[in-house]
């Protein structure tokens, strides 16, 4: 008589358990790349490496204290960028800015900001308002002080708020992405005078219209302000010829 298994509890047999694999840190070597890729990226959008300047592998890797081998693993990533140029026999030099690439960054950048600051108009709070406002008095203690580096920073986030007002933190972030050489030629533009305190009152009338709940407007403004960059770029080009290459380009907006 087999006995019955009616009332015995049940066994439930459960698969052995794996060992989950630990996290993984980047290594040493992936962590100096990307810091050198960065800061290598900031001197040269910067301007504080100018187009032209040779970069030399073996001072970057002394004062990093790392081997060569992150040194050209950034080096690879800025020219992938469009950033430095690689020549075997000859070095590595920050490139020139490329003239034929500036109006089609322009244009990009006017279509994804005039979206972005359309619906910056319609949903602005009263403390987004303000928050442009202050931002707007900081690129004019920028201005007094004349802080260069400072007014940069202050108009980048000035035009990152206006994505964040719209919902569309992203818009800015695309504009990035193409708008790299446009910020190099336009940190040319900066030390001109009056050119500072003009772009700030360009800043101050999409503000305005902003503020206003005025779209058609502020998307006017902010293409207005965006198109003195292409309006500025034969001047730009004259003044500092050997940091472009390409051909001269013609006001196409």
């Amino acid at each position: 008589m087999i006995p019955s298994t009616a009332h015995a509890p049940s066994t439930v047999r459960r698969p052995p358990r794996t060992a989950q694999a630990a996290p993984r840190t980047p290594s040493r070597a992936a962590t100096a790349t990307a810091s050198i890729y960065r800061e290598l990226r900031a001197d040269i959008v910067g301007m504080h490496r100018k187009p032209g300047e040779p970069i030399v592998e073996r001072l970057i890797a002394e004062t990093y204290g790392v081997s060569r081998t992150p040194v050209r693993e950034a080096l690879l990533r800025l020219a992938d960028d469009g950033l430095v140029e690689i020549f075997p026999q000859s070095g590595t030099f920050v490139a020139r800015i490329p003239l034929d690439a500036l109006p089609e960054a322009i244009v990009i950048r006017t279509a994804l900001e005039g979206a972005a600051v359309r619906y910056a108009a319609q949903r602005a709070t009263g403390s987004q308002i303000a928050a442009l406002r202050a931002n707007l008095v900081l690129q004019r203690e920028s201005e007094a002080a004349e802080d260069l580096n400072g007014f940069h920073e202050a108009d980048e986030r000035f035009h990152a708020l206006i994505a964040e007002i719209a919902g569309f933190p992203g818009l800015w972030g695309f504009a990035q992405q193409v708008k790299v050489h446009v910020d190099r030629y336009r940190r040319l533009t900066l030390p001109e005078p009056g050119r500072i305190g003009h772009v700030i009152d360009e800043h101050a009338a999409v503000v305005d219209a902003i503020a206003d709940r005025d779209a058609t407007r502020a998307e006017r403004c902010m293409a207005e302000h965006i198109d003195g960059l292409l309006t500025a770029i034969p001047h730009a080009q004259g003044s500092n010829p050997f940091f472009f290459t390409g051909s001269p380009v013609a006001k196409t907006l």
